[in-house]
């Protein structure tokens, strides 16, 4: 557990002869958006010092300081993995399940790798092929987690970018997807686009041609209903 008693475990060992710990961190960018995916990155650093500087949850950086850490990330980190989780998987199996997946797939990749995947949240994926800690605030505490979450904030946002190319009418590019007045005002005139999140309410409110109040910007990764 950790200090302050907010960690969930699963099977975490000692490495023998109690050498620090091959950790990868784990964290997702865009549950709360009603179009596009979610996509979940996972970062390992070489146990022993952290080789880059100025890392920090991915919401307290500018766009152009996510770039730059972006890249370094990539070229400075032992493994890495990015994946996508499409609108098609979210409506299919709720936002949760569809999360959960992705972290599985993405720990999948790289637990050959590491000791334990440190989770950014209260929750893990079951059936993880190795050792798993759910930290709350992970991503404000731990510097493999903050890297995850660039990685993911960094390549949904493209991607959103990529989507404002294709449909113009409901600028991506600004909320990249989020419940802003914008959107929602995009929505209800043009309907939803194929990458809408057809679960959603304020999508589905669409399709009906009714009026839907703005979602919160963040869905709880906490259990499933």
């Amino acid at each position: 557990m950790s200090p302050d008693g907010s960690q969930l475990a699963l099977g975490l060992a000692a490495r023998d002869g109690g050498a620090p710990p091959r950790v990868a961190g784990v964290d997702e960018a865009g549950r709360g958006p009603l179009a596009g995916p979610v996509v979940v990155a996972a970062v390992v650093f070489a146990p022993g010092r952290t080789p880059i500087n100025g890392l920090d949850d991915s919401k307290q950086l500018t766009a152009q300081r996510r770039e730059v850490l972006y890249e370094r990330i990539i070229e400075r980190a032992l493994a890495w993995h990015i994946e996508f989780v499409t609108h098609e998987e979210i409506d299919r199996l709720n936002i949760y399940h569809a999360t959960m997946a992705g972290m599985s797939r993405s720990i999948a990749c790289l637990h050959h790798r590491v000791d334990v995947v440190r989770i950014d949240g209260n929750a893990l994926p079951r059936g993880l092929p190795c050792a798993a800690e759910a930290w709350v605030n992970g991503d404000a505490r731990d510097r493999s987690i903050m890297a995850a979450s660039i990685l993911a904030k960094v390549s949904r946002d493209r991607y959103m970018q990529s989507l404002h190319e294709r449909f113009p009418l409901y600028r991506f590019d600004q909320h990249k997807g989020y419940s802003t007045p914008v959107h929602l005002s995009a929505l209800r005139e043009h309907g939803p686009c194929p990458e809408h999140r057809r679960s959603f309410a304020p999508v589905q409110a669409a399709c009906r041609g009714e009026a839907e109040p703005a979602l919160t910007d963040e869905l709880p990764l906490a259990a499933a209903t």
